[in-house]
């Protein structure tokens, strides 16, 4: 399994959830809402949806987006949003099929060993212009990615491929990267180190291939307009009218006929705005739609058939760690460690039914040697602690040599989840430890903007997974991950990180992870928030539709109309 089923509310996983909820904190508000969505969901019935969300005799779909990509080059994209449009319209030497398997993209078969790999691509995969899929054409995307001028911030998951981290530093010319074109349809890879997960790597949209003649024709502009891409996917897009639709097509030209099966598919919307999106949902302009807990009631009125989906991403505030920041101090750092309780922000604050506690950077449902990685390495109990608190803030200030602290800058997003965590630390750290915290709340394209020039003290930030290992967390605050937004900077930490990069031994590998979760609590790395999940309705006339752990988190390339499904 590669993620947490899609399952329906019941009274059992509901009952046991809210239950945990209500040994904690006795909620008893959310229990009773809870119930009521229970005995409402048994009531099955039409949706009730009309509208245009759904037009069989086009076969076209009408959806929304909670966030308008920053661009879609497939390179250098490291955004939900840009990822969710890059997977429906671009394809990798593998990919996922409906069951969340790995399966042949435009490679049909491939062979991993341990210096190496060998991928035989298709010769029927086709650009969106009719011209073939070849083997140079991955050359061209992976050099550029590793070429430090393209600054792609997902560079580090090329790190396996022979001489990709030295040419990435300026160290050696791009020609050095260990992969080349045997033929058109034959790739051979070089390993830096054994790597038996490359194939999982493969699958990610940074593996994507580029034309290298396209590329030059758009002088410095792909990925940043419809008529600035070139497709190899299911569908392409047509039409992209920024901060406001766009429209993708089915493409003529992909081999596959077991995806793709719609004509089209319209974003008539893009907007973060929950309750205009559930308006719009109940109008039957949009084919499905997530739900917060305060809208649970009225959706069971409309008898909708609601779904939860735990999607493994993790969400933390993150330290800047950058010289000459506060939080670049070890014990202010665990001053405000020891200073929260995540299980009072999810179950107080958020009151999101769907989402739970984070104990650790890893998410429940990533897998260690024999089972569940956090059943094998527990995470460090935490436990709310305000005389250590104070304590580890009073060495701070005298070690910075401060008589008061100043203001902290907390960058958050703009979203009513993002505003409601922010303002409860804002609150939490004023009552507790008598630090002001000073919101920035951003649009999503400025957020990330911020996050990558260091402009924060500390960040609401997130973590999917990119692939099915252990690896797409573990690896995520080595100095060399750009993604590492706070640049965290630890020895040790890179060490584990090359352990488990390297290591043949499942065993070694985990031992590795295990160290590298206490670490992150010691030394307050981040400070773990909650582990995402989703309430979620869709038309009961669209069939296919996928959430997923691995890979977008909103998948319709599977999807297809069924008139008959009301």
């Amino acid at each position: 399994m590669t993620g947490k089923p899609e399952i329906q509310l019941t009274e059992q996983n509901f009952t046991r959830r809210a239950g945990r909820q209500l040994a904690l904190y006795a909620v008893y508000s959310l229990l009773a809402l809870i119930v009521l969505v229970y005995l409402l969901s048994l009531v099955s019935g039409g949706s009730g949806l009309s509208g245009s969300a759904i037009d069989a005799d086009s076969n076209t779909i009408t959806i929304s987006l909670r966030e308008e990509p920053p661009q879609l080059d497939s390179g250098r994209a490291t955004d939900a949003a840009s990822f969710v449009v890059i997977a429906h319209t671009m394809e990798g030497l593998l990919g996922y099929d409906d069951n969340s398997q790995l399966v042949p993209g435009v490679a049909e078969r491939w062979e991993i060993r341990e210096d190496g790999a060998t991928f035989w691509l298709r010769d029927n995969a086709r650009w969106s212009d009719g011209k073939p899929v070849t083997a140079h054409d991955f050359v061209f995307s992976w050099q550029r990615v590793v070429n430090p001028a393209t600054g792609s911030e997902y560079s580090f998951i090329l790190y396996s491929i022979r001489n990709a981290e030295a040419i990435n530093n300026g160290e050696l010319p791009v020609s050095y990267l260990g992969v080349r074109a045997v033929d058109d349809y034959t790739l051979e890879v070089e390993f830096e180190r054994p790597t038996p997960y490359f194939e999982k790597l493969a699958a990610f949209s940074t593996y994507y291939p580029l034309r290298e003649d396209f590329f030059n024709s758009t002088n410095g502009r792909y990925g940043a307009d419809a008529d600035m891409l070139l497709y190899n996917g299911p569908y392409v897009v047509s039409e992209w009218v920024h901060n406001a639709s766009m429209r993708w097509e089915k493409n003529p030209f992909y081999w596959n006929d077991k995806k793709g099966f719609l004509d089209a598919i319209n974003v008539g919307y893009i907007t973060q705005d929950v309750n205009a999106k559930l308006n719009l949902f109940k109008d039957g302009q949009i084919v499905d739609t997530h739900l917060v807990a305060p809208m649970l009631p009225s959706a069971m009125e409309q008898r909708w058939h609601i779904q939860l989906f735990m999607e493994g991403t993790v969400f933390f505030l993150e330290f800047n760690h950058r010289d000459g920041r506060l939080t670049d101090n070890h014990h202010f750092r665990k001053a405000l460690q020891l200073a929260q309780d995540p299980a009072e922000l999810v179950y107080k604050a958020l009151k999101e039914a769907s989402y739970l506690p984070a104990p650790s950077l890893f998410p429940e449902f990533i897998q260690g040697v024999n089972g569940p990685f956090r059943k094998e390495y527990p995470p460090p109990e935490h436990r709310l602690n305000l005389a250590e608190a104070r304590r580890h803030l009073e060495l701070a200030r005298q070690e910075l040599g401060l008589d008061e602290f100043p203001p902290l800058v907390l960058l958050s997003g703009d979203t009513p989840v993002a505003m409601v965590a922010a303002e409860y630390y804002q609150a939490l750290y004023k009552k507790n430890l008598g630090l002001d915290i000073l919101i920035d709340a951003q649009i999503f394209k400025q957020r990330l903007a911020k996050m990558t020039s260091g402009d924060f003290d500390i960040v609401l930030a997130g973590w999917g997974p990119d692939y099915d290992d252990a690896l797409t967390f573990g690896d995520l605050f080595a100095s060399w991950n750009l993604n590492n937004r706070g640049r965290y900077n630890n020895p040790r930490m890179d060490e584990l990180v090359r352990i488990a990069q390297s290591s043949l031994d499942p065993k070694t590998r985990m031992d590795a992870f295990g160290e590298i979760q206490q670490l992150i609590y010691d030394d307050a790395v981040i400070i773990p928030m909650y582990e995402r999940g989703w309430s979620y309705v869709v038309d009961p006339r669209l069939k296919g539709f996928k959430r997923r752990s691995i890979g977008p988190e909103v998948d319709y390339n599977y999807a297809y109309i069924d008139v008959d499904g009301e």
